[in-house]
């Protein structure tokens, strides 16, 4: 979370398997009650419904905007990241993201499903939270997290963000995305490191997914970097609104 004059960015990366803020990771499982249940752990409360948070991860779906989950789901990472500073009322900049390929014809839809409500109150395990959500940006997965690195990418590199649902590849040629060669695959860890291997100049992973190759793949270490903190991206959404609002002096 960064603090913008009186506003709060909050980075989410709503992933498929698991939320991910700055500083948390929770499963993205849902389930809705009309009445209190018996167990309470990650319980939150709004609009007269209650919601036990992260038992389990949802299904894939490419249409993150299908049902309230993943608002729901907002709600308690917003909430998980103010009560780190002991926060419970403030003003909301939401930096959220979607995988590559989706961004341009999904971005002002998802923009619209997390702005739905300016004003929210609810309750996250036993603490009250009134936030007033002022906007929100959408950027690329996987570009964010290397966004504070690009002057690393010198030459012709390949960016890896492994996820549950989701891998999203993009080529960075001398500290530069290449927009006409990025990729998003429904397919899992080794469907893609065949191609990988086969085509690999310099790769960059990041995501969830790096531990995988770090633990059980075969590879080179002088030629691939593996970044594997879940909560990159989060960290990158951050950081690339918190850029745009200082380049344009507080405007979305």
């Amino acid at each position: 979370m960064k603090k913008y004059k009186e506003t709060y960015i909050i980075g989410i990366d709503h992933g498929y398997g698991n939320m991910k803020t700055a500083n948390c990771c929770f499963q993205t499982g849902v389930t809705i009650y009309d009445k209190e249940p018996i167990f309470k752990d990650n319980l939150l409360v709004w609009n007269n419904k209650y919601y036990l948070i992260g038992a389990e991860h949802k299904e894939f779906s490419a249409d993150k905007m299908l049902d309230e989950d993943y608002y729901v789901l907002t709600l308690a990472a917003i909430a998980r990241e103010l009560n780190i500073a002991k926060i419970y009322s403030a003003d909301i900049l939401i930096a959220a993201g979607l995988p590559l390929t989706w961004v341009s014809e999904q971005r002002e839809e998802f923009k619209r499903y997390l702005l739905k409500n300016e004003t929210i109150d609810f309750n996250f395990k036993g603490k009250d939270y009134h936030i007033r959500i002022v906007g929100a940006d959408v950027y690329p997965q996987g570009f964010a997290a290397i966004v504070n690195h690009l002057s690393d990418f010198s030459g012709i590199n390949m960016l890896c963000d492994i996820g549950n649902g989701t891998m999203n590849i993009m080529f960075i040629n001398d500290k530069k995305p290449n927009p006409h060669r990025c990729f998003t695959e429904k397919f899992g860890t080794h469907q893609c490191m065949l191609p990988i291997r086969e085509n690999l100049m310099k790769l960059y992973i990041v995501g969830g997914g790096g531990c995988m190759i770090r633990n059980f793949a075969e590879y080179n270490e002088s030629r691939i970097t593996v970044n594997d903190d879940i909560c990159a991206t989060a960290k990158g959404y951050e950081r690339m609104l918190e850029m745009k609002l200082i380049k344009n002096g507080g405007a979305l």
